[in-house]
């Protein structure tokens, strides 16, 4: 499902506000892709990892930043981890209503409607960035 909707993030359908990431491949160098669901919580834009600590998690933590791409435009960012979990709680449950019938699986049980404590339990699990989109 990931080439899919890569491939259509590439050619400019952009399914729900998805997009095609790329990131700088912290061994290779090399700018790998990968399909993503950018995310806006009080007026800001975040990544989410359903998946968890994933290689463009690592990659990420590594090169600071990376490229949205829809169709033909592209647009550069960085990244800064978000590491406060009353933080991460907030746009992980917002995240999770606007994502939450793609991502359920990732999640464990964790729904947007689950308690504090419960979202602050999967936070470990799943990194959150904050992207700031140059230009």
């Amino acid at each position: 499902m990931n080439g899919i909707v890569g491939w259509l993030a590439r050619h400019g359908l952009s399914l729900f506000g998805s997009a095609e990431m790329s990131v700088r491949g912290r061994k290779s160098g090399q700018m790998q892709r990968v399909p993503v669901n950018p995310h806006t919580h009080e007026g800001a834009q975040y990544l989410v990892s359903a998946r968890g600590h994933s290689q463009w998690v690592r990659n990420m933590r590594v090169a600071g930043g990376g490229e949205l791409r829809v169709g033909r435009k592209t647009r550069g960012f960085t990244a800064a981890e978000i590491a406060d979990d009353d933080q991460k709680v907030l746009i992980v449950r917002t995240y999770l209503e606007r994502w939450g019938w793609e991502v359920k699986d990732y999640f464990q049980g964790v729904t947007a409607k689950s308690s504090d404590a419960e979202l602050l339990a999967a936070c470990p699990d799943h990194p959150v960035f904050r992207i700031t989109v140059e230009g």
